[in-house]
């Protein structure tokens, strides 16, 4: 799937690069996988605003994705590759043998009518789900369990992948999206090939109004506030308002956060670049 740049016809399109969606094969999504979505708009339960830059936005449904593929040994066929407006990437109908529907992460080269299986002992293709501890060394994985049964919670945004590494004992080493590298469980659940819609990163939304759709209202910089609402406000003219930080006068650009006395840093291998 690739991009496709409009022609200049309104302003908004002058800059505008949308993916074309060719792989996407269905428009309307399985109404029996869909969930209500309320929104807050940055409000509490007084109406009080407690979020800036929240509210607006078109109203969604979410579908709901089976990140924990617990049906093990049951093919699924792939019905229909569709877009989920709640997140980057695309999503595939899984219809299983039993009669049983999902949603899953659509990953890379999945296509309409392939056969895809989880459990342990299924092939390492693109597709199926299976423990780590099963999976070949140097394989593109992504939908990665932190902890057994838990449900995929690593490398699910649009062109995301780990790479498998290396088996030693009951843990297998992976090189994350971010550029760390971990330990984690062999009997945690991978999805072999990496996630779909990895065009996403190139796209434009071309105008201010898309944000607007999107539930996103403007964002204000903390240098032109005055000094009672951020750090950074406040000065005569064009101040340079000191140094970064944010509204909670937490340092940015380079001040680690991470506790060093934090429990997973054991497992971790090689820190991400910086």
């Amino acid at each position: 799937m690739g991009v496709r740049k409009l022609k200049p016809m309104t302003p908004g399109q002058r800059h505008k690069i949308a993916n074309e969606y060719s792989t996407v094969t269905e428009s309307s999504p399985e109404k029996s996988l869909l969930a209500t979505k309320t929104r807050s708009g940055g409000r509490n339960n007084t109406g009080k605003m407690t979020m800036r830059y929240l509210g607006g936005g078109h109203k969604k449904k979410y579908r709901i994705i089976d990140f924990n593929r617990e049906k093990a040994g049951i093919p699924a066929t792939v019905k229909t590759i569709e877009y989920d407006p709640n997140r980057s990437a695309l999503i595939a109908l899984l219809f299983y043998k039993d009669g049983e529907k999902r949603y899953i992460i659509a990953p890379e080269g999945l296509k309409v009518e392939d056969v895809i299986v989880s459990g342990s002992g299924s092939a390492p293709e693109i597709g199926n789900a299976l423990p780590l501890s099963e999976i070949p060394l140097g394989t593109i994985i992504h939908n990665i369990e932190f902890n057994p049964s838990a449900g995929a919670s690593i490398a699910r945004s649009a062109g995301a992948y780990a790479q498998l590494n290396a088996k030693e004992g009951k843990y297998v080493t992976i090189k994350m999206p971010s550029g760390e590298t971990r330990m984690i469980l062999g009997t945690c659940l991978a999805t072999i090939g990496s996630v779909s819609n990895a065009e996403h990163m190139l796209t434009r939304s071309g105008k201010a109004g898309r944000s607007r759709w999107q539930g996103r209202r403007p964002r204000v910089r903390g240098v032109v506030m005055n000094p009672v609402d951020h750090p950074m406000g406040g000065g005569e003219g064009k101040s340079s308002g000191g140094h970064p930080r944010s509204r909670n006068g937490i340092p940015a650009k380079g001040y680690k956060t991470r506790s060093k006395k934090k429990y997973s840093n054991k497992y971790i291998v090689e820190k991400r670049k910086k």
